[in-house]
């Protein structure tokens, strides 16, 4: 199941949200009611169910999963701190769910490479991988190095299931450390007043207008203009791909992630932003700071920290970097396209950190910092959304109009109508303008003005109207995310 299709919006989500409320409202009510957890039981059931309606044998491995998770969290909890002992539990236990990821997403990668490399035949075995398990094989290793470090505890059987399985972050984040999330588990720390239940409506608003309006348009010519390379592509047509897929990616994912948080919200959760107009970044190292921000932090608490850190010299602090981001290209897919961008983006991290302190650096215009940032993010892009090293190849040599076709079927006027340049006008504007000093006093102003308050509501709606229709009339385009 995914947010974005009918079944999601008009059976599963109202059904969820109104049983979880009336939960809610019985267990405020009778106290006895509240020891069983029931409201807890209702998203773990209706987790469940959102994760197994596409794979339904699904749900008996991430069952399983959660119970393995939650013994091996209770084992490394009972293991006195700062041991030889209870540093074997974490490990082990990190190098279980790692494993398990490296089969499911890898294995046949490898054979691959062994096999061309070595001529050898030996035989790929057929491997259906579960839905999201690089985000929940993360937020395992979360799991038991919160508990092994102490600061989270591991709580009971329940706590683990809902943290694996909330529905509105299983399959593609965002990736929720446990001892920020924890909290959000005691009930406590729970309510929800009318402020956060409408800012939770917003927020799903604005990402399924994200995701169906834009990304899924802009993806929709992105992948008719790439299956008719053959027929040829003219410079402005390659051009206005590279953009419209930078603007789509964007879109997708952060649409995703804007309605993860408004869900999470009317449940109570409050997970931590993941993107913050990562498109005004100015270096590399910025645009990672802005950029899917659960994962850098991820990465930063769980192997940049663990690496070193920079506390060992710049040595040793550039080789964690780079190391940071090889990993992350190769967390993101068993394909060397993948791990080409993990390291496009290592060497401008490594390279920003060596320069970052020179006069001519420091001395450069922001707007040709922001400038030479956004090529390398768009060039760096394309390399992630081809899959093979030759089409890479031979897209970048149409780019820097060095490969050339004698003839063109369609050009750049075929594609590029009124329609689609209006969307790549509002994408951009979107992505540039919304964080800008003017539009924070503007929305700053509608929230105190009962009168502008209301037209944005109103406003709001209508986009809702737009984006479910949007989606009807489209085909299924599921987020790019899902896939990792």
């Amino acid at each position: 199941m995914v947010f974005t299709s009918s079944i999601f919006l008009f059976v599963f989500f109202p059904i969820c949200l109104a049983l979880y409320h009336t939960a809610n409202f019985l267990q405020r009510k009778k106290e006895v009611l509240s020891s069983l957890r029931l409201t807890d039981w209702i998203l773990v059931v209706f987790s469940l169910v959102f994760y197994g309606w596409t794979m339904y044998d699904g749900v008996v491995w991430i069952v399983g999963y959660v119970l393995m998770v939650y013994l091996l969290g209770r084992i490394i909890a009972g293991m006195p701190q700062k041991t030889s002992a209870g540093l074997l539990a974490v490990l082990s236990s990190v190098l279980v769910v790692v494993l398990g990821l490296l089969y499911f997403r890898y294995f046949n990668f490898a054979v691959d490479n062994i096999n061309r490399l070595f001529s050898s035949s030996i035989s790929v075995v057929k491997i259906v991988a579960p839905l999201g398990v690089s985000f929940i094989t993360f937020s395992a290793i979360s799991f038991f190095v919160d508990i092994y470090r102490r600061d989270a505890k591991p709580g009971s059987f329940l706590d683990t299931a809902i943290y694996l399985t909330f529905f509105p972050k299983v399959i593609s984040g965002p990736i929720a450390l446990w001892k920020d999330f924890a909290p959000n588990i005691r009930w406590e720390n729970r309510k929800i007043d009318s402020g956060d239940f409408l800012w939770g409506l917003n927020r799903i608003v604005i990402g399924f207008a994200k995701k169906v309006i834009l990304a899924d348009t802009l993806g929709a010519l992105v992948a008719q203009i790439q299956g008719n390379i053959s027929g040829g592509m003219d410079l402005p047509t390659a051009w206005g791909t590279a953009f419209c897929y930078m603007l789509q990616i964007y879109y997708d994912f952060s649409g995703y992630s804007d309605i993860a948080l408004g869900l999470s919200a009317l449940f109570g959760f409050r997970l931590k932003e993941n993107f913050n107009f990562p498109y005004l970044s100015c270096s590399i190292t910025e645009f990672w700071r802005r950029w899917h921000i659960s994962l850098g932090t991820w990465f930063r608490e769980y192997i940049y920290i663990p690496l070193g850190g920079n506390r060992k010299g710049q040595r040793k602090t550039l080789c964690n970097l780079f190391i940071v981001f090889l990993v992350t290209g190769f967390w993101h897919g068993a394909g060397w396209n993948y791990i080409l961008w993990g390291v496009i983006n290592g060497v401008f991290i490594v390279l920003e950190r060596c320069i970052k302190n020179k006069n001519w650096y420091q001395k450069t215009p922001r707007f040709c910092k922001w400038l030479c940032t956004m090529f390398i993010v768009l060039f760096s892009w394309q390399v992630f959304r081809l899959t093979s090293v030759s089409e890479i190849i031979q897209y970048f040599g149409i780019l820097l109009g060095i490969v050339r076709f004698p003839t063109v079927n369609f050009t750049w006027k075929y594609y590029f109508d009124t329609r689609t340049l209006l969307l790549m006008l509002v994408g951009t504007l979107g992505a540039l303008c919304l964080n800008a000093r003017w539009a924070k006093l503007l929305m700053e102003k509608v929230k105190n003005k009962p009168i502008l308050f209301s037209i944005a509501q109103i406003i709001l709606l209508l986009l809702g109207g737009l984006s479910v229709m949007f989606m009807i009339n489209s085909t299924y385009s599921p987020f790019i995310y899902f896939q990792y």
